[in-house]
């Protein structure tokens, strides 16, 4: 899969063909996170991305009603994610594999870096993905580090976790600084406690991964964080990618790398 190009993996979503998380799936592509809200709500959404780079880094906004994305040549938000969820008055809803059925002419559509695009680098550096290798979705954590609220929205910071041998986290983050539009350096590094995690064997999303002896935890912010959001700012509703099933876009990694 990590060899499939971007419109490739795209076609595979979109024809039911393939339903799992997307880390490791094209690497060298850039991934995305997604919300889509009511116009009504799009204006204080956007306030809160910029006012939360770190989490909700933006990619691409869309106009009211189109579903095709700029950064996705032939793409279709509505049919090209794995599955998504759908929240409505801060409950989760329903989980579903293509959002056509309930499209809105009003729905403006947000596309947020996902850390799954620094992967590659990571690993082109010598530095290990416990995920990619366990074959699972990466663990995601819901934290006790505030957002800053925009609006009707704010909630907690999600992050997701990689363990890096204790040699090479000064390294990793390093390689992930270079990406600032897919989240950056991380957020934290060691004892989860800290930010709020009390049984790091139990993600709130994704799947648990071993950490061996002699590697560290290592936090960064995710995209995952508007679905804490939506669970506590409980907009009418809220459609999002399912946690690890990414929009797969046309850019590629190095694109959004700094010197």
């Amino acid at each position: 899969m990590n060899n499939l190009l971007a419109f490739e993996a795209r076609k595979l979503i979109r024809d039911g063909k393939w339903q799992g998380p997307t880390c490791g799936m094209t690497l060298g592509f850039v991934q995305a996170n997604l919300v889509i809200l009511p116009k009504k709500y799009a204006y204080d959404f956007l306030l809160f991305s910029f006012r939360n780079p770190k989490p909700c880094p933006l990619l691409d906004v869309l106009d009211a009603g189109n579903p095709v994305p700029k950064i996705a040549k032939d793409g279709d938000i509505r049919t090209d994610i794995p599955k998504y969820r759908i929240y409505k008055n801060g409950t989760l809803f329903d989980e579903v594999t293509d959002i056509k059925e309930i499209w809105q002419d009003d729905f403006v559509s947000f596309l947020l870096g996902c850390s799954f695009t620094f992967e590659k680098a990571l690993l082109e550096n010598g530095i290990p993905v416990r995920h990619i290798e366990e074959n699972k979705n990466v663990p995601m954590y819901i934290t006790n580090i505030d957002t800053v609220p925009a609006g009707v929205f704010s909630g907690k910071m999600v992050v997701s976790m990689r363990p890096i041998p204790e040699k090479l986290v000064i390294r990793a983050v390093q390689v992930t600084s270079r990406f600032p539009a897919v989240h950056g350096a991380p957020v934290h590094i060691g004892d989860p406690v800290k930010i709020g995690i009390k049984n790091i064997e139990k993600p709130d999303f994704g799947d648990p991964v071993e950490i061996k002896e002699n590697e560290v935890p290592v936090f960064w912010a995710c995209g995952v964080t508007p679905q804490s959001v939506a669970l506590s700012s409980k907009p009418d509703i809220m459609i999002t990618h399912s946690p690890g099933h990414m929009f797969i876009t046309d850019l590629k990694d190095e694109e959004l790398a700094v010197l």
